[in-house]
């Protein structure tokens, strides 16, 4: 009785779960641990970048990605669902712009996200994603927004979060630092500090990914030559210059 519920992606056990969803969780926790801080003038996501083998060619490994100018997101769990998420993601914001003539809203584009994840924990002949998602945005509604989304299509607005295998070590670690006065620089310090405090072996710009959004990264973007906050990721030498800092 328990194989058939186990493998059915469709059918809930007598327990009220869907079981396949605890194991897409398990999927996400064995993955890098991924972070990201809300601060009052902007957003920062950051990620642990590690290869299976040190034959591996990192500068083909992208963690943290760009969806829209405005909208940045990174993951932990499964590198080939992630893909798949990126492009209907990046295609929803496409779709988005070309009827509205503007980025989407960051919460616009997460329900389009969270849509698709849910869809794929009741459709026969596929199974859910095993991934968890931070997704970064600015929008002129809502300012800066951090937002995590779930293998079982659930989101939420968060400060400041944590997702993959250090998790639970990371959110307490986030939750005794962050402020609601923090400020964008310090927020990128409080990041790599987070994902220092699990972290194996010696952490360099080359093991970390940071995507940051705010005030700070205003420029021009679009046919109508609009200022706004655009995401980006840091470079390899912003990166180093943090670590310095901290160290």
């Amino acid at each position: 009785m328990a194989d058939r519920y186990s493998f059915s992606l469709t059918t809930f056990s007598p327990s009220g779960k869907l079981v396949q969803i605890e194991y897409a969780l398990n999927a996400v926790s064995q993955g890098v641990t991924s972070v990201g801080i809300k601060a009052n003038n902007g957003i920062v996501i950051a990620t642990e970048k590690k290869s299976a083998s040190s034959l591996v060619d990192d500068s083909t490994l992208e963690k943290v990605v760009m969806v829209s100018a405005n909208i940045g997101m990174i993951y932990s769990g499964m590198g080939p669902d992630f893909r798949v998420l990126v492009a209907k993601a990046r295609k929803a914001a496409q779709e988005y712009k070309r009827v509205y003539m503007e980025e989407p809203p960051t919460r616009i584009l997460v329900q389009e996200v969270a849509g698709v994840m849910q869809e794929y924990t009741q459709s026969g002949g596929v199974r859910p994603f095993g991934v968890s998602l931070l997704i970064a945005g600015y929008d002129e509604v809502d300012g800066p927004t951090l937002y995590q989304v779930d293998p079982s299509g659930s989101y939420w607005a968060w400060k400041a979060s944590a997702i993959g295998k250090n998790m639970i070590n990371a959110k307490t670690f986030l939750e005794k630092r962050y402020n609601d006065e923090m400020e964008l620089e310090d927020a990128v310090h409080t990041a790599i500090l987070t994902l220092k405090e699990g972290f194996e072996g010696q952490m360099t710009e080359n093991s970390l990914e940071i995507g940051i959004i705010g005030e700070g990264t205003i420029g021009v973007h679009g046919g109508e030559r609009k200022s706004m906050p655009l995401f980006r990721k840091l470079t390899l030498n912003e990166v180093r210059d943090y670590l310095a800092n901290i160290a």
